[in-house]
């Protein structure tokens, strides 16, 4: 069977179930293999700084598509299947810009469309995948050791004071995460006061940041990897109020990899609940591993 996948997400979940695409976008990339398979879109966003960038999603998305496919890549990997998403056309290509090249294909591949807004989505996004591509069986394995897993943060967990945690996915303007992320922080051990299980993620106000006042902050931009954030860290700590944080005055922000760990509804999403937890309970966990950096207020030299 031929499959495409038109989202990192949809790309991780068929490799982690032994499946192996002939085609993705081209913002796929673990496992780090698929960089070296045909890419069937581009992006139209450029921009340097954090506010840039969003201005430009705002622009391009207003005049339509945040990505064009490329035709006849599709049409040369001959697909039986397409496997894309059913929501979010700004994180990658969606069911309905697929939906509109398909006249131009000779052939008539089945096209799955994949929604996730919480950890349970994750889990039957799983279960479709495996489902369509004959992996039901290491669909349910894959499932149960993520759960394991999962479960094991919350016994080390419990009982344990619970600090206020933030996680950001964009810098400017300060957006706080959503979907699956409240979920992450509580089995992690912090409690999320930004939003809930499910909801969108949320523009707000740096006024909101102050008040909120998290006790631990990690820095997650979408897209971006820990030395991208770093060098764009003065898109946080040049704000007014910024060292009055308590995470800032106890050394306790941190970025990470969004696009690797929390941007994504792939089995990944258990490995940042895993360095989540080391963010927020050193003393139980230890330090959080090596791609996860202290943001300091110090600039990068």
């Amino acid at each position: 069977m031929n499959v495409v996948s038109t989202s990192p997400s949809g790309t991780e979940i068929l490799c982690a179930l032994g499946v192996e695409p002939v085609a993705v976008s081209h913002a796929c990339d673990h496992p780090p293999r698929v960089r070296e398979l045909p890419s069937i879109d581009f992006s139209r966003v450029r921009g340097d700084s954090s506010a840039e960038r969003h201005d430009r999603v705002r622009a391009v998305s207003a005049e339509g598509r945040v990505y064009r496919l490329d035709v006849e890549t599709l049409r040369s990997v001959e697909p039986d299947l397409i496997l894309s998403q059913a929501v979010c056309g700004v994180c990658a290509v969606d069911t309905t810009l697929v939906e509109e090249v398909l006249s131009d294909l000779d052939a008539e591949p089945d096209v799955v469309g994949l929604r996730a807004n919480t950890l349970e989505d994750l889990f039957s996004c799983i279960e479709r995948v495996g489902e369509v591509t004959d992996r039901e069986e290491r669909a349910t394995e894959l499932i149960e050791e993520l759960r394991e897993r999962l479960d094991a943060i919350e016994t080390r967990v419990e009982g344990r004071d619970r600090p206020r945690v933030a996680i950001l996915e964009w810098l400017d303007p300060p957006i706080a995460a959503g979907n699956w992320v409240p979920q992450l922080v509580e089995i992690a051990g912090g409690q999320y006061g930004l939003a809930s299980p499910g909801d969108r993620m949320v523009e707000l106000d740096w006024r909101q940041v102050r008040e909120y006042d998290p006790e631990v902050l990690v820095a997650a931009p979408c897209g971006y990897d820990v030395e991208t954030t770093l060098a764009r860290r003065e898109e946080l700590i040049d704000r007014e109020g910024w060292e009055e944080l308590a995470a800032a005055r106890e050394k306790r922000v941190y970025a990470m990899d969004g696009a690797s760990y929390l941007n994504r509804w792939s089995p990944r999403l258990v490995d940042a609940a895993e360095r989540l937890a080391a963010c927020i309970h050193r003393d139980e966990f230890g330090p959080p591993p090596s791609d996860v950096a202290k943001l300091s207020s110090a600039r990068p030299a």
